[in-house]
């Protein structure tokens, strides 16, 4: 209770000291994970300074704000978060200060039927994982930045047209690069269930080992009868994820052993967040790139010690 108070106290009295201003050139925004913060990046460019809330490597569906975040938040010119109940413990939160400040959530922008149903009225929030989906995102951004800076709207206008065009692009070259792996070996299994807008737009079965959002726990049920699949499948590989604990992972590669299956460690996928600036995975188009080799490399490989399936 002290907690909450101390953050209703903080709120108020940052509210109280900021004004309705117009922002000044560079607009200030925070993003609220890594991708939301590079599809700012490709629609701000030099006109936009840019802060993530959670650094790479963060899970967002866990994650807790600080003193310190709470402060970004409410001075910032722009918030831009995910939406869809992407940044879990986040929401309420940002529905506070959104009130008070200019916020977007780009999630919003993609067509309802074209979400998937997670139950009760609620959608999967990993849109970025099918770039077409995320394609219909730059445009959102382009307009919230717009109403803050006028003088800049067609430069903002014409890089969201830009990097969508890219994108549409990126997700030709995906679908081209998946024809190198047979059908009946495209079967992702991964640490939790973030990837079912890439499987259906690339043509994957895709099996988490946690639901969509880490907070579900894998029961010992539910582990046991992925262990079945992987042994009566013969799946060559799993793959963890650079945000999301190995454990479950790690799990499932000793129970199918215990079965008698070697099913190796695919290699790490980016999931919620994206890598550190300058490495292979921090922009969108880097992280998704990386994934499809990382998956292709291990499922055109029929086992550990066999070479690539012709």
């Amino acid at each position: 209770m002290p907690r909450i108070a101390a953050t209703v106290l903080v709120l108020s009295l940052l509210f109280t000291s900021l004004t309705n201003s117009k922002a000044a050139s560079p607009v200030r925004v925070i993003a609220t994970t890594t991708v939301v913060a590079d599809l700012v990046e490709q629609v701000g460019g030099e006109l936009v300074v840019v802060e993530s809330l959670m650094a790479d490597g963060v899970d967002p569906h866990s994650y807790r704000a600080t003193p310190r975040d709470i402060d970004r938040l409410v001075r910032a010119d722009l918030i831009v978060a995910n939406g869809l109940h992407l940044e879990g413990k986040l929401a309420e939160l940002l529905q506070r200060i959104g009130r008070k400040r200019p916020f977007v959530a780009v999630g919003n922008a993609v067509p309802k039927d074209e979400l998937l149903s997670i139950g009760n009225d609620l959608f999967d929030p990993h849109i970025w994982f099918d770039a077409k989906l995320w394609s219909y995102c730059p445009s959102t951004v382009a307009d919230a930045l717009s109403q803050l800076d006028s003088k800049s709207a067609a430069t903002y206008r014409q890089r969201a047209n830009k990097y969508s065009k890219d994108l549409l692009e990126l997700d030709k070259n995906v679908r081209k690069k998946f024809k190198e792996i047979p059908q009946q070996r495209r079967v992702l299994i991964t640490a939790h269930d973030a990837f079912r807008y890439f499987g259906r737009a690339y043509g994957l079965e895709v099996i988490g080992v946690q639901g969509t959002s880490t907070e579900s726990e894998a029961g010992l049920a539910d582990m046991n009868q992925l262990v079945e699949l992987v042994v009566q499948r013969h799946i060559p590989a799993v793959f963890v994820e650079t945000s999301v604990s190995d454990r479950n992972v790690t799990a499932l590669i000793e129970g199918a052993a215990a079965r008698g299956h070697v099913v190796r460690l695919g290699g790490r996928l980016y999931s919620d967040a994206l890598g550190p600036a300058g490495g292979g995975g921090d922009t969108l188009e880097r992280a998704l790139l990386s994934n499809v080799d990382t998956i292709i490399g291990a499922l055109r490989v029929t086992s550990a010690s066999q070479s690539i399936v012709e």
